[in-house]
Protein backbone atom coordinates (compact mmCIF):
# COMPACT_ATOMS: atom_id res chain seq x y z
CA UNK A 1 0.00 0.00 0.00
CA UNK A 2 3.06 2.54 -0.03
CA UNK A 3 3.52 2.37 -3.70
CA UNK A 4 2.80 6.20 -5.08
CA UNK A 5 0.13 4.77 -6.63
CA UNK A 6 -2.07 3.60 -3.58
CA UNK A 7 -1.02 6.07 -1.52
CA UNK A 8 -0.18 9.31 -3.76
CA UNK A 9 3.30 10.13 -2.01
CA UNK A 10 6.28 9.08 -2.65
CA UNK A 11 8.03 7.11 -0.53
CA UNK A 12 10.92 9.36 0.57
CA UNK A 13 7.92 11.84 1.10
CA UNK A 14 5.45 9.18 3.14
CA UNK A 15 8.59 8.18 5.43
CA UNK A 16 9.04 12.25 6.27
CA UNK A 17 5.18 12.45 7.11
CA UNK A 18 5.43 9.65 9.00
CA UNK A 19 8.26 10.62 11.39
CA UNK A 20 6.14 14.66 11.60
CA UNK A 21 3.24 12.65 12.51
CA UNK A 22 3.77 9.66 14.63
CA UNK A 23 4.36 11.64 17.53
CA UNK A 24 1.23 13.85 17.35
CA UNK A 25 -0.59 10.31 16.84
CA UNK A 26 1.41 8.80 19.95
CA UNK A 27 0.84 11.79 22.49
CA UNK A 28 -3.23 12.38 20.84
CA UNK A 29 -3.89 8.39 22.22
CA UNK A 30 -1.90 9.15 25.45
CA UNK A 31 -4.08 12.22 26.34
CA UNK A 32 -7.02 10.13 25.59
CA UNK A 33 -6.18 7.18 27.66
CA UNK A 34 -4.92 9.68 30.28
CA UNK A 35 -8.74 11.02 30.39
CA UNK A 36 -10.58 7.80 30.46
CA UNK A 37 -7.93 6.59 33.44
CA UNK A 38 -8.89 9.85 34.76
CA UNK A 39 -5.18 10.01 36.01
CA UNK A 40 -1.61 8.78 35.33
CA UNK A 41 -1.19 5.36 34.15
CA UNK A 42 -1.78 1.94 36.58
CA UNK A 43 0.41 -0.29 34.68
CA UNK A 44 3.41 -0.48 33.19
CA UNK A 45 4.05 0.91 29.23
CA UNK A 46 3.38 -1.90 26.99
CA UNK A 47 0.89 -3.55 29.32
CA UNK A 48 -2.71 -4.41 28.25
CA UNK A 49 -4.06 -4.96 24.39
CA UNK A 50 -2.19 -4.06 21.18
CA UNK A 51 -3.09 -1.65 18.05
CA UNK A 52 -4.06 -4.18 15.54
CA UNK A 53 -2.81 -1.57 13.36
CA UNK A 54 0.46 0.38 13.91
CA UNK A 55 0.44 3.92 13.31
CA UNK A 56 2.06 3.52 9.77
CA UNK A 57 -1.00 0.85 8.55
CA UNK A 58 -3.30 3.26 9.82
CA UNK A 59 -1.85 6.54 7.89
CA UNK A 60 -1.45 4.24 4.94
CA UNK A 61 -4.77 2.70 4.99
CA UNK A 62 -6.14 6.56 5.41
CA UNK A 63 -4.00 7.98 2.21
CA UNK A 64 -5.38 5.16 0.16
CA UNK A 65 -9.14 5.56 1.50
CA UNK A 66 -8.73 9.41 0.79
CA UNK A 67 -6.66 8.80 -2.81
CA UNK A 68 -8.70 5.85 -4.40
CA UNK A 69 -12.04 5.85 -2.49
CA UNK A 70 -11.47 2.29 -1.50
CA UNK A 71 -13.95 0.95 0.99
CA UNK A 72 -13.66 0.73 4.64
CA UNK A 73 -14.57 -2.98 4.24
CA UNK A 74 -11.90 -3.42 1.11
CA UNK A 75 -9.22 -2.12 3.33
CA UNK A 76 -9.78 -4.62 6.23
CA UNK A 77 -9.59 -7.63 3.75
CA UNK A 78 -6.18 -6.25 3.19
CA UNK A 79 -5.26 -5.63 6.20
CA UNK A 80 -6.97 -8.82 7.54
CA UNK A 81 -8.63 -6.16 10.84
CA UNK A 82 -12.28 -5.44 10.89
CA UNK A 83 -14.27 -2.20 8.61
CA UNK A 84 -15.16 -0.58 11.74
CA UNK A 85 -11.01 -0.99 12.85
CA UNK A 86 -10.42 1.13 9.59
CA UNK A 87 -13.15 3.76 9.94
CA UNK A 88 -11.29 4.82 13.86
CA UNK A 89 -8.21 4.63 12.08
CA UNK A 90 -9.23 6.66 9.12
CA UNK A 91 -11.11 9.12 12.24
CA UNK A 92 -8.16 9.16 13.72
CA UNK A 93 -5.81 10.37 11.15
CA UNK A 94 -7.64 12.41 8.93
CA UNK A 95 -7.18 15.57 11.82
CA UNK A 96 -3.96 14.94 12.00
CA UNK A 97 -4.12 15.15 7.94
CA UNK A 98 -5.83 18.51 7.66
CA UNK A 99 -3.95 20.18 10.97
CA UNK A 100 -0.75 19.77 8.86
CA UNK A 101 -2.14 21.43 5.77
CA UNK A 102 -1.50 20.78 2.38
CA UNK A 103 1.73 21.48 1.25
CA UNK A 104 2.06 23.80 -2.42
CA UNK A 105 5.12 22.14 -4.63
CA UNK A 106 7.95 25.03 -5.08
CA UNK A 107 6.30 27.20 -1.94
CA UNK A 108 8.37 26.88 1.05
CA UNK A 109 6.29 27.59 3.73
CA UNK A 110 2.40 27.52 2.13
CA UNK A 111 0.05 25.00 3.62
CA UNK A 112 -3.82 24.77 2.09
CA UNK A 113 -5.86 24.23 5.29
CA UNK A 114 -9.16 24.58 4.46
CA UNK A 115 -11.57 24.76 1.28
CA UNK A 116 -11.76 28.34 1.31
CA UNK A 117 -7.83 28.39 1.21
CA UNK A 118 -7.92 26.17 -1.86
CA UNK A 119 -10.39 28.19 -3.57
CA UNK A 120 -8.54 31.60 -2.74
CA UNK A 121 -4.83 29.97 -3.72
CA UNK A 122 -6.66 28.88 -7.10
CA UNK A 123 -7.97 32.61 -7.61
CA UNK A 124 -4.55 34.43 -7.07
CA UNK A 125 -2.39 32.10 -9.14
CA UNK A 126 -5.25 31.80 -11.98
CA UNK A 127 -5.64 28.50 -11.57
CA UNK A 128 -8.65 25.98 -13.03
CA UNK A 129 -10.61 23.73 -10.56
CA UNK A 130 -12.35 21.05 -11.33
CA UNK A 131 -15.09 19.93 -8.98
CA UNK A 132 -15.63 16.19 -9.08
CA UNK A 133 -19.23 15.57 -7.12
CA UNK A 134 -19.82 12.10 -7.13
CA UNK A 135 -22.77 10.36 -5.32
CA UNK A 136 -21.99 7.51 -3.08
CA UNK A 137 -23.81 5.18 -0.59
CA UNK A 138 -23.84 6.13 2.79
CA UNK A 139 -24.81 3.60 5.90
CA UNK A 140 -27.57 4.93 7.93
CA UNK A 141 -30.00 3.19 10.19
CA UNK A 142 -32.68 1.17 8.79
CA UNK A 143 -35.24 3.98 9.81
CA UNK A 144 -33.67 6.33 7.45
CA UNK A 145 -31.53 5.96 4.27
CA UNK A 146 -29.73 8.39 2.56
CA UNK A 147 -26.73 9.53 0.15
CA UNK A 148 -23.83 11.64 0.39
CA UNK A 149 -21.88 13.94 -2.03
CA UNK A 150 -18.13 13.28 -2.35
CA UNK A 151 -16.35 16.81 -3.38
CA UNK A 152 -12.60 15.77 -4.90
CA UNK A 153 -10.74 19.11 -6.02
CA UNK A 154 -8.20 18.83 -8.89
CA UNK A 155 -6.36 21.56 -10.09
CA UNK A 156 -5.45 21.75 -14.06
Amino acid sequence: MAHPAFCGVARQHLGELIEELAPRWEARCESARHERRRGARRRQAGAGPKYELVFTDRLLATLVHLRTGLTHEALGVIYEVGSSTIGRAISEIRPLLAERGFAIPNRLGLRLHTLEDVFAYAAAENITLRIDGTETQVRRPNTATASGVTINVACR
